[in-house]
């Protein structure tokens, strides 16, 4: 929908700030940068005004007001997103729960904890690890990315392969509809099998259901020190051995199987404090893997000789093992160098899954063929192979003159066949919406607008992203 008139925008604003109070209520300069964009950089817009609400109550009354009116409403987490989901246009308002942060309650008995929408992931973590627990979810964001957003996108990150999804991770929900009902769904309890799991509706909806609030999470056992080794393998099909290897010795206790190709690899190294491979020689691919157990005395040594055994039966060509925390951190810092890629590229992302059986025919499939497209171009491919999710990020100074959409159109159009899904974890948001149909039937994105319909009928909430 297009956003309400300037005289009915202004009267809106104007009843927000009765409502809220100005704190809460910010127009023009008062808005920051960080409200424009997300990390892709696309289309900065500074929106009509950034709400700043500091309770649930806050949130729904703030939409009952939107909602009268058919103003449009964007919700905003730590705007680290990489499909364009939390982006506004200039007759929206936006609006974040950055100042309604903090952890509610710990439950040692139910292992559960509630938690505030805008409390950052990495708080969660440090509050759950003071308890004595764990918290499955994990990503290179953490530090900015927010618990709302991260259950609005449903999230993946590094450990899904041990933990799942952030779906995963909710036991209960409190969401405020676009009339600005507030629906709470708080529950503790694993076994609640009471009609329509609601929950499940918001968490991957990217706000345009209803604006999650809080949460109650599942904590985890802690566990033992985690043991990190890189690897050096001769091709795909090699490194899927391993892995399945690894699984079926350790279960889940394997924590993260990080691959990357030789172009993405290249790249972090290069970014490393010493700018050198921890490998004397090149090869054809990598992997990052991380085993942790509950055994607090666990030393990895059982880890470690199942990868001598790799290496000498010749699964492995080479190996890296961390000593130390310090030693870990190092090699972690060559995957997590994508924090980089919107300083040192202009990043065209592409988060795709396939059959885990397909990913390394997709990858030779994709290179060659942007390869022959535009024979200029830098492409970095890297992905977690444990959950079947694959990342190719091509840089677009490469290929100067080329829009970003016909390189989204080209890579997906290849995707197709291989009835692979357009987005793993980070969304559809409105960099995507175009290619929603590549892994979705006509009845399944029918029943999506039907859901939409009931819940928003008067479509304020996020307009225009995701269907």
């Amino acid at each position: 929908m297009s956003g309400a008139s300037s005289k009915t925008l202004e009267r809106v604003i104007a009843a927000l700030r009765g409502a809220l109070g100005d704190e809460a209520v910010r127009t023009g300069q008062a808005i920051p940068e960080q409200a424009m964009t997300d990390w892709t950089g696309h289309a900065p817009m500074r929106p009509a005004a950034l709400l700043l609400p500091c309770s649930t109550d806050e949130v729904a009354r703030s939409l009952a007001i939107c909602n009268e009116a058919g103003q449009p409403v964007v919700p905003q987490g730590g705007m680290t997103g990489l499909a364009g989901g939390a982006i506004a246009r200039a007759d929206d308002i936006a609006l974040s729960l950055a100042r309604f942060a903090g952890i509610d309650e710990i439950d040692p008995a139910s292992a559960t904890m509630i938690v505030r929408a805008g409390t950052t992931l990495q708080a969660a973590q440090d509050a759950a690890s003071a308890a004595g627990f764990e918290l499955g979810l994990d990503l290179g964001a953490r530090g900015s990315c927010q618990i709302g957003g991260n259950l609005a996108t449903n999230a993946g990150g590094n450990r899904v392969i041990q933990s799942g999804t952030a779906r995963d991770q909710v036991l209960g929900l409190e969401v405020v509809l676009a009339s600005g009902a507030v629906l709470s769904s708080m529950t503790k309890m694993t076994k609640n099998n009471t009609g329509y799991d609601l929950k499940q509706l918001f968490i991957g909806s990217e706000g345009t259901l209803g604006i999650i609030t809080r949460a109650v999470l599942r904590l985890n056992p802690p566990r033992g020190r985690r043991h990190t080794a890189l690897v050096a393998v001769d091709g795909y099909d090699a490194v899927v051995k391993l892995l399945r290897s690894l699984s079926a010795r350790f279960g889940n206790d394997i924590g993260a199987f990080e691959i990357m190709w030789p172009d993405f690899f290249d790249f972090g190294v290069a970014l490393t404090a010493h700018a050198r491979s921890p490998f004397p020689a090149a090869h054809p691919l990598y992997a990052l893997i991380e085993h942790a157990g509950l055994d607090t005395l666990d030393e990895g040594e059982a880890f470690f000789a199942v990868l001598a055994e790799a290496l000498d039966a010749g699964l492995v060509r080479d190996a890296v093992l961390a000593q130390s925390v310090a030693d870990a951190r190092a090699l972690w810092a060559v995957r997590e160098c994508t924090a980089e890629f919107p300083a040192r590229m202009d990043p065209v992302n592409f988060d795709v899954s396939l059959p885990i059986g397909l990913i390394g025919e997709f990858v030779d499939v994709c290179r060659a063929a942007l390869d022959k497209r535009w024979p200029s171009n830098r492409s970095y491919f890297f992905g977690h192979i444990g959950d079947s999710n694959l990342h190719v990020t091509v840089d677009g100074h490469s290929i100067p003159g080329v829009a970003h959409d016909d390189v989204y159109a080209f890579v997906y159009e290849m995707l197709a066949p291989y009835g692979g899904s357009v987005s793993a974890e980070h969304g559809i948001g409105l960099l995507k919406r175009a290619y929603l149909p590549f892994s979705r039937s006509p009845e399944e994105l029918a029943a999506m607008r039907a859901i939409k319909a009931a819940l928003d009928p008067k479509g304020i909430l996020n307009p225009g992203k995701v269907i």
